[in-house]
């Protein structure tokens, strides 16, 4: 027999099975003990305490004016002040990134302003614009041409004159306002996205005979959407709660206010708040969901997995 076939192990050789004794997290279970104490306390407290009175609570929310304030005032606000957000803060990015100057310059001083300036603050300013328009909102060119007087021609070059109080102060008004506030939030949102797709990328659109604009649409924003979407969602979540902010126009149709109105009538706070709570809890739920879903669509392709067959790249493909 050889050294080698000598040097083996044999069967009686294999050492025996193991004997393991797993390890014993007693901090996780003391921890789970606590987490259960306190959600029966919780539990004990909405269940026995006089104070939520859960009946007015139920007729507090079913109320018409609360409903058409969730409906106005709350979902309808928070979509349309998004779709201006996030429209206007993608073509804040695309101004910042720009390599004019001018354009570069004049996002920098939108973004720097409605940053600087809470919400409320802004909202309640908007509320009183309507001084500043005594006359109305004119859309054109704000002063008269003399000289078109002269040749006897008309020197009016506005074209459609508005109610300044109908529009900073309404629903219009709350749109405006917590839009362009949070246009400028997304513009950095949008910025950091777009930074954060490949040079590359553009630079092999444009080689194969795309423009600038088309490279952004079909290139660039959608890989940057994988960057976008999470802090966006989170964005609109925050705006659905600033929506509350309204009653500082002040806009009586708002979930809210309306609330807090049966609340002052009732002389019953409490109830009217936990109320407001409950409807802010299943709003921001519903948006958690949709927010899922949106990173999932848009963040295929991104999770590392390696390439399918069909997908890997064959030698026979690159000679082509």
């Amino acid at each position: 027999m050889s050294e080698a076939a000598a040097s083996r192990p044999g069967p009686d050789d294999r050492p025996g099975a193991i004997d393991a004794v797993p390890l014993r997290h007693y901090g996780r279970w003391a921890a789970v003990a606590v987490i259960a104490v306190l959600a029966l306390m919780l539990l004990h407290l909405l269940v026995t305490n006089d104070a939520f009175e859960w009946s007015f609570v139920a007729k507090a929310m079913n109320q018409s004016p609360v409903i058409e304030g969730l409906l106005k005032g709350t979902i309808l606000v928070t979509v349309c002040s998004m779709v201006v957000g996030v429209v206007g803060g993608v073509i804040l990015a695309v101004m910042r990134l720009s390599a004019n100057p001018i354009l570069s310059g004049v996002a920098w001083v939108f973004t720097w302003f409605f940053r600087s300036i809470p919400r409320l603050v802004l909202l309640t300013t908007m509320g009183v614009l309507g001084l500043l328009f005594h006359d109305g909102l004119s859309l054109g060119v704000p002063f008269d041409w003399k000289i078109m007087g002269w040749l006897g021609l008309s020197s009016d070059l506005r074209f459609l004159t508005l109610n300044a109080n109908q529009v900073f102060s309404g629903i219009l008004g709350g749109i405006l306002g917590l839009g362009l506030s949070e246009a400028a939030y997304m513009a950095e949102i949008a910025r950091a996205g777009i930074l954060s797709v490949d040079k590359g990328q553009a630079e092999a659109a444009q080689a194969l005979g795309m423009s600038s604009g088309q490279t952004m649409r079909r290139v660039v924003l959608p890989q940057a959407m994988r960057v976008i979407v999470p802090p966006t969602g989170n964005e609109t979540i925050a705006m659905m709660k600033d929506t509350s902010l309204l009653i500082g126009l002040p806009l009586t149709t708002e979930m809210f206010f309306q609330l807090e109105s049966i609340g002052s009538r009732t002389y019953k706070v409490f109830p009217v708040l936990v109320a407001a709570t409950i409807y802010y809890l299943i709003l921001t739920s519903i948006m958690m969901v949709g927010q899922y879903f949106l990173e999932r669509r848009f963040g295929r392709g991104f999770a590392g997995k390696a390439p399918t067959a069909r997908s890997a790249p064959t030698a026979a493909g690159l000679e082509h």
